[in-house]
């Protein structure tokens, strides 16, 4: 009886805990965002004056619209090479499978900001790639504006969509496709009325996800897009103008991109109520031997897709060797651009590990105890609580930034300008990323040992330190190097949070960007991706599945 009372004490507290944590940290900024959208900046009373100019003003309208073609245009292509990949990888024997998957992960761990800058190199105004055709008679369009900031998202987030697919593809009954070929179905309309219906909630979920996080994305409108604004641009833009005042406008486009999210999950929630088709894995499918032309055909296409995927990388790794004088390449290779990242720059590489590092260390715990509780302890209370765990998900970075400026500027929780603001967001803008691989984990762990160890005297806690941890500590520990990758990654929030002396390198590598420092802009975006594949690696390691480690 009293193992009961406290079994339940102890979960009680954590629940409460765990409320208190999201209410702080989510709920009551984004109210703040709210607040501020509906307070007339002149008047200080309610007011519906924003929203108004917001949708009768055509600046702000063809934001919206540019949002949504950005949206739309980065998921339309995402999804054709992502799907296209999955389909070739899954269904065709192809030469160098892993390395496909590895070339993949490259294009997915790299920031988009940093692929956004790779192409300008490549194709900007003064592109290298430009410059060559130009001296041949050739002359292109430079990369800026609506069709470059697709481009850069079809290729970025592709992989996404790559490794979601694959797995769907991977779970069909073969002997539904054999059934349609008996049946006399051609090949193109068997893929179209068989195969994808039944991956139709996996592309559903990836359509989903670059999606949101094509509108999410302030890096990459802001530096190839140029006159292209889209509603996070606009948001930095007019919270930047009006520092130290009442950021209405700011915070009602901030609640206008979330609306746009959340009303973009819901359609995907809907549409799969209403579209869902089954199959029983009896027959795993084969991948299928071909030769000839096709063989031929279908390794360039793949590694054609991996290969644009994962260029911006490859690109900013060879330019950070290049030598510079001042803002220009030279011919022949050098360190110098490293030799003045280590010398003069090097305080945003120190404030990137202990920010990651803080905020991951709270992650895991709170992300734990929380995943546990999801998972363990099922009721209305934890799962209210994993649905607001979604939010992190469909909230633009940018927006909790501003959320965190408007609640945290005065005392006595007074946090603006000092590196904790920036803990903070980044701790609770990736938590999800800890608390959803826990849940996973322990779906593959049953309790009946950790009942056991309870039964045998040992107190709840010290049952779920000593045996549940342990079994689930791969899942945790590949939680924690996930949200570390994307903590080291984050651009948007950090933007509006930093001070000087909290300079990140994300914010540091945008600002070498926009300053013409492409040398310096290049050194540090290969020290953060090299940063970044070796926790990859580690996750990887840990998690034993590619697609575990990642999603």
């Amino acid at each position: 009886m009293m193992t009961k009372r406290i079994r339940f004490e102890l979960w009680t507290c954590v629940l409460i805990a765990a409320w208190a944590i999201v209410f702080l940290l989510l709920i009551w900024p984004l109210s703040s965002i709210l607040k501020a959208s509906l307070i007339d900046n002149e008047t200080g009373t309610f007011s519906l004056v924003h929203y108004v100019e917001i949708f009768t003003l055509k600046a702000y309208q063809r934001a919206i619209g540019n949002t949504f073609l950005a949206g739309l245009g980065g998921m339309a292509g995402a999804l054709i090479l992502g799907v296209t990949l999955a389909f070739i990888t899954t269904r065709f024997r192809i030469f160098g499978r892993a390395l496909i998957q590895t070339l993949a992960v490259v294009a997915l761990v790299s920031p988009p900001f940093i692929g956004a800058y790779a192409w300008i190199v490549l194709f900007g105004a003064s592109g290298v790639v430009r410059k060559a055709l130009s001296s041949i008679g050739l002359s292109i369009p430079p990369i800026y504006g609506a069709a470059g900031v697709i481009l850069v998202f079809s290729l970025k987030f592709f992989p996404h969509v790559f490794l979601i697919t694959s797995g769907a593809l991977a779970a069909i009954n073969r002997s539904v496709e054999e059934a349609a070929e008996s049946l006399g179905v051609p090949p193109w309309k068997r893929l179209f009325i068989v195969t994808f219906p039944l991956i139709l909630p996996a592309i559903s979920v990836s359509a989903l996800l670059t999606f949101v996080l094509s509108i999410a994305d302030f890096g990459t409108p802001r530096i190839i897009g140029r006159d292209f604004n889209v509603l996070a641009t606009e948001a930095f833009n007019l919270f930047s103008s009006e520092v130290g005042g009442n950021p209405g406008m700011a915070s009602a486009l901030s609640v206008v991109l979330i609306v746009l999210s959340m009303i973009v999950v819901l359609a995907q929630r809907w549409m799969l109520r209403k579209n869902v088709y089954y199959s029983n894995l009896i027959k795993k499918p084969e991948r299928q031997r071909v030769r000839g032309l096709k063989a031929t055909g279908l390794h360039i296409l793949a590694y054609t897709i991996v290969l644009l995927g994962a260029l911006p990388a490859l690109i900013v790794v060879l330019f950070s060797f290049r030598r510079t004088s001042g803002p220009v390449f030279q011919p022949g290779f050098s360190l110098q651009s490293y030799e003045k990242v280590i010398s003069t720059v090097s305080d945003p590489i120190w404030n990137t590990l202990n920010f990651s590092f803080a905020a991951v260390i709270a992650i895991v715990i709170s992300g734990t105890l929380i995943g546990y509780l999801i998972s363990r302890r099922p009721s209305v209370a934890t799962g209210s609580l994993d649905a607001l765990l979604m939010i992190p998900y469909v909230v633009p970075g940018i927006v909790m930034g501003i959320a965190f400026i408007t609640r945290f500027n005065d005392p006595p929780l007074a946090f603006t300008g000092t590196g904790f603001i920036i803990i903070l967001a980044v701790y609770i803008r990736r938590l999800p990323y800890s608390a959803r691989s826990v849940a996973a984990a322990l779906k593959q762990v049953g309790p009946s040992l950790e009942d056991a160890a309870v039964s045998l005297g040992y107190s709840p806690g010290k049952a779920f330190l000593k045996v549940t941890v342990p079994l689930i500590a791969p899942g945790i520990l590949a939680g924690a190097l996930m949200s570390f990758v994307t903590a080291m990654n984050e651009l948007s929030s950090s933007l509006v949070l930093y001070v000087g002396r909290t300079i990140t390198m994300p914010v540091r590598i945008y600002l070498s960007v926009m300053d013409g420092e492409y040398g310096t802009a290049s050194a540090l975006s290969t020290i953060l991706l090299t940063m970044t594949v070796i926790a990859v690696y580690g996750a990887f390691h840990l998690s034993g599945r590619k697609e575990s480690a990642l999603l």
